[in-house]
This record gives structure tokens, sequence and C-alpha cells, in this order.
């Protein structure tokens, strides 16, 4: 069985996978939601990709540098060892601005012996839509495409570069690198150079680490979901997307294969909460900034996704000639959710500005800005909160009264009141507080089944949904309610299948969903710890948490029988769910002394 055994490097311009024996299989130049490089991911064959192996085979291993993103592949091989330590570069230049370049450094560091590699360099540009050709110059490599649209990559390293392309084996005995560029370099590349980026990338890294909060229970797995969130925060914009791949299935063989190199709105205020929490003010406050330049004018359709640029049209395509991960097509460009009503992206956007307005000081200019905003998308809200929609689970061929996408709705009205309050704006406050009762009852009145003692995934229906489980956590009702306990037991019953969790099990667009999504298991242990089931939550939590791949990393889905990693990978939205959780759980931040003693340990 092949999990997604993969290592994500990257330095918030793009983000390459490599694989558990140290292959390139997935790389998009100059930036995350490029063209790819290497594509072997989706297409063994035609896709790509770039790989150092021993010639005498070799015992691989593989791990991050403490507190970084810089991975590290070992080979103890029969004839000596070395590893490879793969970094996008990112660092701060003496002027003060980043320097990220859509590089690739593979460093090839000699341990002991002389251990015989070759190198696989095997680009495929364009999503290898059509030939690449590779030509030699004194100073590199360079790799073009002559049909379709022009593209190119140049390679720099310090081996001989035709032993390096032609696959002949190269004895290692001193450091080696190989950088691959989006760009050709104006400065001489050699190991020096490779060696200095190396250890400024480690730098720049550890010193992001130290910054954020510690705790007691859980700390490891925090740190590296949060340097991952970091690794897919775009720079120029401060968008996150939402996962770094394209068209990894959420079920072998099946249809459900979507772009997600975008940012999704509805994923904005975990993002504000969790990374506020763990001490990340800046990038908070970079994705707020993202979403607020997002913000339409009084009247224009609010999207639930955009570019990382800011692009509202993501027009969805299909690559026919790519065969897909493991056989299952269609190899998916773009995103036609971009269309979609979803009503519950209201509520998101109202509870983004009363963080904003709660965490941060902002300019009068500002405050008056973000108060027409919302003003603005609470007339929206009473236009449209009786209106069905598409779900949060986007759901492409019908719209139903979904529970969720109304609970949005209570918490656009009621974050709205606090925001009026803190503005001192009392004449808002009484119409919609009457508009915030008006939701609630509906919902009480409409998504509660008194045959299933639970509330429902949508109005007139007796299927329940994990999205429900979030009504307490965005304070609709309370954990000690017996409604709320009622639904967790009733929801946790009907959806849990070996301890993880479907999203749904009624008929979608495509028949039954038949894996789980990882985000609702996260879902259901914090709901069991809200409600008083402590123990059970934290058994729950520790078995998911074995259910990661070797470096830590969650995809969007997992297989029930087999726990399999599945869908788009790594995925943020699984990691902001594990920060979230692992926070609730924690028992409190370390103090500075033991965050000191942990170190030194």
């Amino acid at each position: 069985m092949k999990n997604l055994n993969y290592g994500i490097v990257g330095n918030g311009k793009s983000a390459a996978l490599i694989s558990d024996k140290g292959s390139v299989e997935w790389l998009c130049l100059p930036k995350f939601d490029s063209p790819s490089m290497f594509a072997s991911l989706l297409d063994k064959d035609k896709g790509g990709y770039f790989s150092i192996v021993s010639v005498t085979g070799a015992d691989i291993t593989q791990r991050y540098e403490f507190h970084s993103n810089v991975l590290i592949t070992r080979f103890e091989c029969a004839d000596g060892t070395f590893e490879i330590h793969d970094f996008m570069p990112r660092y701060k230049m003496d002027n003060g601005t980043y320097y990220l370049p859509p590089d690739l450094v593979r460093y090839i560091k000699w341990i002991e012996g002389k251990p015989k590699i070759k190198v696989h360099f095997d680009p495929r540009l364009e999503y290898g839509k059509f030939d690449t050709h590779i030509t030699f110059n004194g100073k590199y490599v360079k790799a073009y495409t002559t049909k379709g649209s022009y593209d190119s990559l140049y390679l720099y390293t310090s081996m001989d570069k035709l032993s390096v392309v032609g696959q002949l084996p190269i004895t290692i005995e001193q450091d080696e690198f190989i950088l691959i560029s989006y760009n050709q370099k104006l400065l001489a590349q050699n190991i020096t150079r490779a060696h200095l980026k190396l250890q400024r990338t480690k730098v720049y890294w550890l010193n992001w680490a130290e910054r954020t909060t510690r705790f007691k229970d859980y700390n490891d797995e925090i740190m590296r979901s949060a340097l991952l969130l970091k690794l897919l925060s775009y720079h120029k914009s401060g968008a996150i997307l939402a996962a770094a791949t394209t068209s990894l299935p959420e079920t072998i063989g099946e249809v459900r294969n979507w772009d997600y190199r975008f940012c999704w709105i509805r994923d904005a205020s975990m993002v504000i909460k969790v990374m506020t929490m763990l001490g990340h003010f800046n990038v908070a406050h970079k994705y707020l900034n993202f979403i607020i330049d997002l913000l339409p004018d009084k009247d224009e359709k609010i999207q639930i996704m955009y570019g990382i640029n800011g692009e509202k049209k993501l027009t969805e395509y299909e690559l026919p000639h790519l065969d897909g991960y493991e056989g299952s097509k269609p190899v998916r460009i773009g995103n036609a959710a971009y269309k979609q009503k979803q009503n519950d992206i209201y509520g998101i956007l109202v509870d983004v500005i009363y963080q904003l307005f709660h965490l941060f000081t902002t300019s009068l200019e500002h405050s008056e800005e973000l108060w027409t905003i919302t003003r603005n998308i609470i007339k929206v809200v009473e236009r449209n909160w009786q209106k069905p929609d598409k779900g949060i689970w986007e759901i492409r061929h019908s719209s139903k009264h979904f529970t969720f996408s109304k609970i949005l709705c209570w918490v656009a009205a009621d974050r709205g009141i606090k925001i009026a309050e803190l503005l001192h704006q009392k004449e808002y406050i009484k119409s919609w507080g009457r508009l915030r009762d008006k939701i609630k009852n509906d919902i009480y009145k409409n998504a509660w089944s008194e045959n299933k003692q639970s509330f429902t995934q949508a109005y007139g229906s007796e299927d329940l949904d994990a999205s429900v489980l979030l009504m307490e956590a965005y304070g609709f009702i309370s954990g000690d309610d017996p409604k709320y306990k009622s639904t967790v037991k009733a929801t946790q019953a009907e959806l849990e299948h070996n301890g993880l969790m479907f999203r749904y099990k009624n008929k979608d667009d495509f028949g039954q969903p038949s894996s789980a999504f990882t985000i609702c298991s996260f879902w259901l242990v914090k709901a069991l710890y809200k409600i008083g089931e402590k123990e059970e939550a934290r058994q729950k939590f520790e078995e998911l948490l074995k259910y990661s791949n070797h470096l830590g990393l969650f995809s969007e889905d997992l297989d029930f029988q087999t726990k399999r990693l599945l869908g788009n990978f790594p995925q943020a939205y699984s990691h902001l769910a594990l920060i979230d959780t692992a926070m609730l759980l924690a028992g409190g931040e370390m103090s500075s002394e033991e965050i000191i003693l942990g170190n030194i340990g």
C-alpha cells in the first residue's frame, strides 16, 4: 500500500514534495499555482521527477532539521553515508527584504566513506503536456519547452554536469550541491554560496519557531503543524493555501479530485485564531489584510475562495494526458467552486472582522471601512439567510437549507452586535438582535430532529453532518446544553466508523463518500471534550495523531480501513484543526523556564 510519505519544503513562494526515498515528485515554479516542473505524483511516466539514488543501495531515513522546514534524507550505503538537505531559500537580507527565490537547493552532505550516487533529473515542464528539451551551457543546464506555452528551468551544480544529467555514477567525497531555479542566476553558484543559503534558511526557521507559543503537551505536533502553515502562507499577499497539490483523490480510482492551490475564506477565522494564539500575529495580520483587500464594494458578490494573488476567476479544466495519482482521473486545474453560493461565508467574514477589532489596533480610516463592510454583510445576511445554498461541503448539483450555513448566518448577526458594541454604534444593536434571535429560533424549529435527538444536516432532513459539531465552537450553543450533548452523541453514533468520521453519509453528486475527512475526526475530539467526555477525547486524539505520515503531516482524508492518507497534501485545514484541538487538550502553555530546559534537553 502506497501512502503519502512525502516531506514538504518551501519558502512562501512555492513548495516541493519530496518522497521518503529523496525523490522530488511535485514542484511548481515560480509560484505555488504555476504549472508543474515535476509531477510524477500525478503520473509516473509523464509527470517528471528529480531523484538522487545510491548506486549500491541504501537504508534511507528522513526527518526535519530541528524546528525548521529543512528536510534531511539520510542514505546509509555499503560504500559510505551521505545526506540530502533539501530546502527552498528563505531569509532576511540586510535591507530588510526577504530573499525567497523560486529555487530548490539539494545540498549533499558527505558523512563518511565514498558513496556512489546517480542523479535522475527528468523535468517535464508545463504539466508534461509536450516534450521538455535539455541543453548544456558552461555555467548551467537548461530545460525548456518548444511547443505550447514556453517555460524553462535552470540547473546549477558543483558536480560534473554531464554526469548529473547523463545519470552517470558520481563518487561523493565532499559536500556537493544541485540548485534548480526558474531564473537564470546572475552570480556564480558554488558550494560556499549553497552552504551559506542553507545556514541562513535554518536560522530563519529557528527564529520563527522560537517565537511560537509552547504547550505542556503535544508541543512537537503543534510546532510541526505551525511550521507547515507558515510554509503554505504565500508571502506576497498573505494568502494561505488549502494545500500544495491538485487532484490527489479523496478515494483511489474515484473522481473527487480537486485543485486546492487556492485560498478559501472559510479557513480564515481559524487561521487567525490559531496563529495569534501561537504568537504569530504577523501571519494573522497579513492574512486579514489579504481578505479585507478582497472584500467587494457595497453590492458585489463575495466569493468563497480566491487565487493566491486575489484572482477572482479560477476556471476549472482537465489535463487528460495525465493518468492521475494511482490512476485516479481526472487531473483538474482551477476550481469551479469559486462560483458557488455558500451562505456560511458571511458569518466567517464578520467573525474575522470582530477578531481584527478585538486583537489589533486599527486606524480610524480602517475602522470606518470595516464598519461599512460589516453593515453591508449583515444587509446581505438579512436578504439571504432564508435561502438555500451549496453548504460547507460544496455540493455541486443541489441547494439545501444547510444547518451549518444557518448557524453561520447567526454568527454574522452575533459578531455584528459585538462589533457595534465595541464601536459604540448602539442604534444597530436592537435590529441585529432581532435578526439573531429570528435565525436562532428558525434553526431550533427546523434543524432539530426529535427522532434522531440531534440537529441535522439540513432542514427537513434526517441525515446528520459533522459540521454541526461546530455549533458550540462558534458560540451558538453551550457544551453543557442537553441538545448539544445529544447532537454530539448521535453524530458520533451515525458518522464514526473504525475510529474516523464521515463528513456525512447521504449521497451527494458522486455517491456516498467512502473516506474519512480528517478534520471531522478532530471536530469530534473537540466536541467530546466540550461535553465533558475528556478522557475519550484525549484517547481519540492520540490515536488520530498516529495516522500522520512519517514526518507528522496530514492530508485531507484518511482511508477508514487502512488509515492511509488520501486527498490533497499537506492540508492546511487538517493541521489547523490539529493545533486547535491540541491547544484545548494541552493543559496550558509552558513557562519560560520549561521552554529553556526543553530546548537544552
